[in-house]
């Protein structure tokens, strides 16, 4: 039955109810702290940089129709939102559409709702805090006392759990992660230890994939959410290497009832490591999947004039607003779902 029949859509309306409430919630929650709400264009030169997200492109034309550029839909705001953030706006957030491809499953959408803040002058310890506060207000707002999903809960009114990645390799799975990077073996025995399989082909980072997913992240965020900190230093992506230990990335993530929910940097704010990083993940971009994206040289250009120290995250909104529902169907809080069906 298409989702636009009256007595479809009659189900789902009390779940998108919560969807405002819960957007509502989170634009309060940013605008008492202060913060200017900014948009960006979807349409950017390069779509972001992350080796395993993928993108959708298109063709800027002229008036007589010639090509005049090729053009991605952005798979983050990032690169626009911290070039605000050398032009001076001072805090910031935004809630937008955003595009990604060959991702749809119950909890994916290839089109959906997130948003991103960035506070000047703070760390990603600033952020976890963002992340406990902003939980509860959204929580308040929704009316419930805990996030669900599945068979999972989780209140966010309790003591979080704040754990390493280093931590919970240990704690779920005996295994020291740190003494492994680099040591596909290594690792690999690790899995096997867990009856976690391994292939022939399988790169240190696609045996690190499968413990997380199939050992660790199940477990996380219940009964409490989860933030977990400090990834190996070549996932780094747009965050800065620990100073205290350059093994680790100033990284976190957050879990909520075993579904992640969000992802977050002390940011990286330099110009040069920034390049080389870009260089080699779409070296590896290329090696993996046959392709590559532009690398967007305004955007070095503005870390180069001087990206202030800074710390930021992006959050999911359709897993916010399916957490605070209890629904396990990413289209049941759409509005309108992505659909192929042209009759």
């Amino acid at each position: 039955m298409n989702w636009w029949q009256p007595e479809t859509f009659a189900k789902r309306l009390p779940l998108l109810r919560t969807r405002q409430a819960v957007i509502r919630a989170v634009r309060g929650y940013f605008d008492d702290c202060g913060f200017h709400e900014v948009t960006t264009p979807a349409l950017q030169v390069s779509p972001g940089l992350e080796p395993h997200i993928m993108a959708f492109s298109s063709v800027l034309e002229n008036h007589d129709g010639s090509p005049r550029a090729t053009m991605y839909l952005h798979t983050s705001p990032e690169f626009a939102m911290k070039k605000l953030l050398t032009a001076g706006a001072g805090d910031i957030y935004q809630i937008c559409q955003t595009y990604r491809n060959r991702e749809t499953s119950r909890t994916h959408s290839p089109e959906f709702a997130m948003m991103e803040w960035y506070r000047t002058g703070a760390n990603y310890w600033h952020i976890m805090d963002d992340c406990v506060q902003l939980l509860r207000a959204v929580a308040v707002a929704a009316g419930i006392s805990e996030y669900k999903y599945k068979d999972n809960r989780s209140n966010p009114f309790g003591v979080w759990q704040v754990i390493s990645v280093a931590e919970a390799f240990w704690q779920y799975c005996k295994i020291q992660l740190l003494e492994t990077v680099g040591d596909v073996e290594a690792l690999r025995a690790g899995a096997q230890a867990n009856n976690v399989r391994t292939d022939a082909g399988d790169s240190w980072d696609d045996i690190f994939f499968r413990i997380m997913g199939e050992k660790i992240e199940p477990l996380l965020g219940s009964p409490a959410p989860t933030l977990l900190y400090d990834y190996p230093a070549h996932m780094a992506a747009l965050s800065r290497v620990k100073e205290s230990d350059p093994r680790v990335a100033e990284r976190v993530e957050m879990y909520v009832a075993g579904l992640e929910l969000a992802n977050g940097f002390s940011e990286l704010t330099d110009a040069r490591q920034q390049l080389l990083r870009f260089e080699s993940d779409m070296d590896f971009k290329e090696q993996t999947y046959g392709f590559r994206y532009p690398i967007d040289m305004d955007f070095i250009a503005a870390l180069d004039h001087g990206l202030p120290e800074c710390s930021g995250i992006a959050l999911g909104i359709d897993r916010l607003v399916m957490l605070a529902t209890g629904a396990e169907d990413i289209n049941d809080i759409l509005w309108a779902p992505v659909s192929t069906q042209t009759a």
